[in-house]
């Protein structure tokens, strides 16, 4: 299976960490976080890593060349910062049956291999990790609205008032059929194409998502904070008690 790893971003609220490198270049525990992502990606299976880049992508290139242990590196360029929807559009002829997306700006320890199990299981259109968060950062992720019966039936990014503290990761697994809904999407009210739109369109059409409770921790890496509490935890300096319901599936739509 591939694994895309979107790593475009410029990264300004890290700053000055990224004053001269791009976000997924910032280490943590001694190594670039897209090292982190990369480890991760490999022993899940990748078995071809496609890697966006966009601000300074030749600090990303320069590092790590076209192989990663010995999986090869291909790269897409993403010219204008537009969301993760438009990111994931410049793989698309790379990309011909299901795969593996990670933002390349999250640090993970949690059941990533019950995602990629998922989609092989039941052939389901998307699966990602979902993990509950405090109320008042709900609104710096993709948000998931759920039903009385606990079903995701609506995801919303970033949203003033978040509906639930139910929140998208940045792992998930797709088929392609994501390309389709991401050609469909129009652009948020930040001026972006969400990822979280197009997992809506497939929601909404009908098409089946699984959405896993995420059992460990994982940091997206934002604000020169997180980056000092992944490398915490990281390094065992810091634990994240785990909740004894995770790792349970939520779905999305009715099977």
């Amino acid at each position: 299976m591939k694994a895309v790893v979107i790593a475009a971003g410029e990264g300004t609220r890290l700053r000055p960490l990224t004053e001269d490198k791009p976000k997924g270049m910032v280490e943590v525990a001694g190594k670039p976080i897209l090292t982190h992502c990369f480890e991760d990606l490999v022993e899940l299976g990748a078995d071809e890593l496609v890697v966006v880049v966009g601000y300074k992508k030749e600090k990303i290139v320069s590092h790590y060349d076209d192989e990663f242990e010995g999986v090869p590196i291909t790269y897409t360029h993403q010219r204008e910062a537009k969301g993760i929807a438009h990111a994931l559009l410049t793989v698309e002829e790379h990309i011909d049956d299901d795969f593996m997306m990670m933002l390349g700006d999250n640090i993970f320890d949690a059941n990533l291999q019950d995602v990629v199990n998922r989609q092989g299981e039941s052939r389901a259109d998307a699966a990602f990790l979902v993990e509950e968060v405090p109320w008042e950062e709900a609104g710096r992720y993709g948000v998931c609205d759920t039903n009385k019966y606990g079903e995701i039936v609506e995801v919303v990014e970033k949203p003033d008032e978040p509906p639930s503290n139910l929140v998208m990761t940045g792992f998930y697994t797709f088929t392609p059929a994501i390309f389709h809904a991401c050609h469909l999407v129009q652009p948020s009210d930040r001026g972006e194409y969400e990822i979280s739109d197009a997992i809506d369109l497939l929601i909404h059409s009908g098409r089946t998502i699984d959405a896993i409770r995420m059992n460990g921790w994982r940091v997206d890496v934002g604000y020169p904070e997180d980056r000092d509490r992944a490398e915490q935890l990281v390094e065992g300096d810091l634990e994240v008690d785990a909740d004894p319901d995770e790792g349970e599936q939520a779905d999305a739509t009715a099977e």
